[in-house]
């Protein structure tokens, strides 16, 4: 993307860190709102208060705090930004390779940890692409 003005620089980081923000800010929302709901689709039964506190903690609270270092790093002050941006993208990279690796020990993979790996690392470059600022 060297190439490219500073302005469709600017504007792909933008949309590219503001998208993966809206992701998993309405990833944790779900999270905190239907817990048992969540993980339904991997065939994963969540029973209890103590199940439904630790989907609400980590798919609710840590996904929205993700989002919210999102937006500071592209609307905050200067700061951290970079800093933020790389961990998080590298994190959420971590999340599809954890499924890649999942899949090759497991020999093979459902419909719906697919669709994630895929989700997961259009969300890493899209939070990325926020150093190109």
């Amino acid at each position: 993307m060297g190439g490219l003005p500073t302005r469709d620089k600017l504007m792909i980081a933008t949309v590219g860190v503001c998208l993966a923000a809206l992701f998993y800010a309405v990833l944790g929302l779900v999270a905190l709102a239907r817990p048992e709901r969540l993980l339904a689709d991997f065939g994963i039964v969540v029973g209890g208060r103590d199940g439904r506190n630790e989907i609400r903690a980590v798919y609710g609270g840590f996904p929205l705090t993700v989002a919210g270092l999102l937006l500071l790093a592209q609307f905050g002050s200067a700061g951290p930004r970079e800093g933020i941006l790389l961990s998080l993208a590298v994190a959420s990279l971590g999340m599809a390779a954890g499924r890649i690796i999942s899949a090759v020990m497991d020999g093979g993979i459902g419909r719906f940890p697919a669709i994630f790996i895929g989700i997961e690392i259009l969300l890493s470059l899209g939070i990325a692409s926020g150093l190109l600022k």
